[in-house]
């Protein structure tokens, strides 16, 4: 049986589909928890080793470099505490699953509670999922709006 083929075979097909369906539901788990505030059922979302990216801001105090679990979900926390909560939006314009990985799509907003200043663009999360726990979490958004609202 040639490799093309065996790739093909309703087996290896409904394996595909097994780890696609996993890697969505821990997204949607994730999301809750983010949605819900849950820090605890976050750091057990992510990996113990987190590749974790998000582009370095020195004036922006929720971005920083983070590897673990706990760093990792910390993230959510740190954020509350320098924006003001009911300002803060966030939409989901597209959720795609590819066995591990998953890419959302989207627009965020918010306000920096120290400054009174509004942020405002569109992101791009690509998060791998690996025996049930977030192993990359990528983030890619409007740096430059989040830094001036963080900027006196």
């Amino acid at each position: 049986m040639s490799a093309e083929y065996a790739a093909s075979t309703p087996s290896s097909t409904s394996s595909a589909r097994s780890v696609t369906e996993a890697t969505r539901a821990v997204v949607q788990e994730f999301l809750a928890a983010r949605l819900a505030g849950d820090t605890e059922r976050l750091v057990a979302l992510f990996a113990d080793e987190v590749d974790w990216l998000l582009a370095e801001n020195p004036v922006v105090p929720w971005i920083r470099p983070r590897s673990t679990a706990a760093e990792c979900a910390a993230q959510f926390t740190e954020l509350m505490e320098h924006t003001v909560p009911e300002d803060a939006r966030a939409s989901v314009d597209a959720f795609l699953v590819d066995g591990t990985d998953a890419v959302l799509t989207g627009y965020v907003s918010g306000t920096v509670r120290a400054t009174g200043k509004s942020f405002e663009g569109p992101f791009a999360l690509r998060l791998t999922v690996e025996d049930g726990r977030i192993t990359r979490h990528h983030l890619y958004e409007n740096s430059l709006s989040i830094a001036e609202a963080c900027t006196p």
